[in-house]
């Protein structure tokens, strides 16, 4: 969500700034602007839209300046406009900002008694007059913008420019992520290290409440208190090239069929093929899992229902109580920690502002915190006891796919290793259960090749209004990624239930127009589910039925299926996503909705 970029430099940066912040679209935004610092004064082009609408307005009017900030914009306060667009400036301060200013109201209302006069909806706009007001009370440019961040409350990155002072640039950082970039002549900051990846691979993270204050290639950070801090530069491994379609007419697609090498990935670094077994996790791992009383599982979105598949396979495979609920839920419902308690947390950036506050309220209540990420240097990365990485690489499209399938296949890795170690799994169990993930590459690869008839059947549900997915056990938490999946990139209404509920009240939603999509691996749960799937029948419902070969076999008649290889059970949730991210792709084609950047959505939430 949003994106900043700042470069103190020598030379003009406005054409820089805005390829770095092409490298931020994937976040999700709906406008965007630079500001420099032309011959000391403070010039800014906005737009709304994409950032090809701005470089439009920057071949007509030209942006000079060794100096400047850039943002893309996911609206919160006001709409997406050119107005409400940032950076926001008076004459002696520009700024970008990211997150939400909880206190702006006061603020305002405080700083208009001044005199100063808004012309934007945002919250943001009065980080800008207020290090204006504190700079006309004759405080330096880095007094203002350290008493002016001191006063705000909320969660926020903020970069700023000064009138006047070419070569400054100052940032600050609470809750939202702020990296800064080191090299020879110039320094940087940047959302992330994949911003600032074609400038340097030298990167440290500010902490909560830190500000930096760049001077040309110098770089100071001071710390909440105002001391003098070192952060760690790192040498980061973000990619300096921008990631390509590699053909494929969206992100979302090219990911999709990434899934059997991403996943292969996964799997290596957990797995030892020569076994198979599981390798060595994480320092202290083994012993956090072995004396749990209690693992909680927490997340946001599509990371929650990964965490929710693992929910299962935890308590199956390693007989561990578990608890799972939203992180946004979670932290807000003061919840009761046992002793000696595992909390794990999943999200894709690991930026994830629900997800890593809870994250810090289990820990601060004594529970070893451990974190499913794909980026090594996020927050949650760095604050987890134990980090279990996901090796996806850079996920662009919004609605995640391949982030998800590694998660189960991190997860999966995970249940083992606590069955192992909690005595429920044998040595030949693991031989088993590893020998089944190894095989989830080569059964994606195969489930790819029913994409000409995925694509027919999603072109059919694209024509509905309201679409329902069912499943039992770990298909449960499937259906209702599937739902997700279909509404966030189509806009069509879709739900996911428990297959044994829809007898209890959303059976009154089935008629000859609603298609229902049942998954139903040949399993355990599979007769019970089809005994559901009969009733949804009984009333007119038109079934999709995702399963096996024996399945649909022994399913009878349905409107349509989709047939998935026959695979341990095990292994069938990462397996059976995998025509649900089809069916949802081809519906939104189908639709002609923005399949990569779906409305009102962006890729890492970084306020609650």
């Amino acid at each position: 969500m949003c994106g900043i970029v700042g470069i103190a430099g020598t030379r003009d940066v406005a054409p820089v700034i805005l390829e770095a912040l092409k490298r931020l679209e994937y976040r999700g935004y709906d406008s965007a602007g630079i500001a420099t610092l032309d011959e000391g004064q403070i010039a800014r082009r906005r737009s709304p839209g994409k950032l090809n609408k701005l470089g439009a307005v920057l071949e007509v009017k030209p942006l000079h300046g060794f100096t400047g900030i850039g943002h893309t914009r996911w609206a919160t306060h006001g709409k997406p406009n050119e107005i409400n667009a940032h950076p926001h400036a008076t004459p002696r301060v520009a700024i970008v900002h990211n997150g939400i200013i909880e206190n702006f109201r006061e603020l305002k209302t405080e700083l208009a008694a001044r005199g100063h006069v808004f012309e934007s909806e945002t919250d943001s706009e009065v980080a800008a007059h207020l290090v204006t007001d504190l700079l006309s009370q004759g405080l330096d440019a880095e007094a203002a913008a350290k008493a002016a961040v001191a006063r705000l409350t909320g969660a926020y990155s903020i970069a700023m420019i000064f009138a006047g002072q070419d070569g400054l640039l100052i940032g600050a950082r609470k809750g939202a992520p702020l990296a800064v970039g080191y090299a020879e002549h110039e320094a940087y900051l940047g959302s992330d290290a994949f911003a600032l990846a074609p400038f340097t691979n030298r990167v440290a993270y500010l902490e909560d409440g830190d500000v930096v204050v760049i001077r040309g290639p110098e770089v100071r950070i001071f710390d909440a208190e105002g001391r003098p801090a070192n952060r760690e530069i790192k040498i980061t491994s973000a990619s300096a090239a921008l990631v390509d379609k590699a053909g494929h007419s969206h992100f979302m697609a090219k990911e999709i069929h990434e899934q059997p090498e991403v996943v292969g990935h996964t799997l290596a670094h957990y797995l030892d093929p020569a076994g198979p077994t599981v390798r060595h996790l994480g320092k202290g791992l083994r012993e956090a899992l072995a004396g749990a009383s209690r693992l909680t599982i927490s997340a946001c979105g599509t990371a929650y229902y990964a965490g929710m598949v693992g929910k299962y396979w935890f308590e199956k495979l390693g007989r561990l109580p578990v608890e799972s609920d939203v992180a946004s839920e979670l932290r807000y419902r003061n919840p009761v920690y046992p002793k000696n308690g595992a909390a794990l947390f999943v999200s894709q950036s690991g930026e994830t502002a629900d997800t890593l506050a809870a994250l810090r309220d289990a820990k601060a209540q004594g529970q070893t915190t451990i974190a499913v990420v794909n980026v090594a240097e996020s927050s949650i990365a760095r604050e987890a006891d134990i980090v279990l990485p996901t090796f996806a690489g850079p996920e662009i499209g919004v609605a995640s796919t391949k982030a998800f399938t590694c998660q189960l296949a991190a997860l999966a890795s995970f249940a083992i290793a606590a069955g192992l170690a909690r005595g429920v799994l044998s040595e030949e169990d693991e031989r088993k259960l590893c020998t089944s993930l190894l095989e989830a590459p080569r059964h994606i690869a195969e489930m790819l090749k029913q994409e000409a008839h995925a694509r027919a059947l999603g072109e059919e549900i694209a024509k509905a209004r309201d679409v329902l997915y069912m499943g039992r056990g770990a298909s449960f938490p499937l259906a209702m990624e599937g739902a997700l999946k279909l509404k966030e990139i189509s806009y069509i209404h879709a739900e996911g239930y428990a297959a044994g509920e829809m007898k209890h009240g959303p059976i009154a939603l089935i008629d000859e127009a609603v298609p229902i999509i049942v998954i139903a691996p040949h399993d355990v749960h599979f007769e019970k589910t089809i005994s559901n799937m009969q009733e949804v029948m009984a009333r007119g419902g038109k079934v999709l039925l995702i399963s096996d070969s024996d399945g649909i076999a022994k399913a009878g008649d349905v409107w349509a299926s989709l047939e998935v290889p026959k695979t341990n059970a095990f292994i069938t949730p990462i397996l059976y996503a995998i025509p649900v991210q089809l069916l949802a792709y081809y519906a939104a084609l189908a639709k002609g909705t923005d399949v990569d950047q779906p409305r009102n959505l962006a890729k890492s939430v970084t306020v609650e």
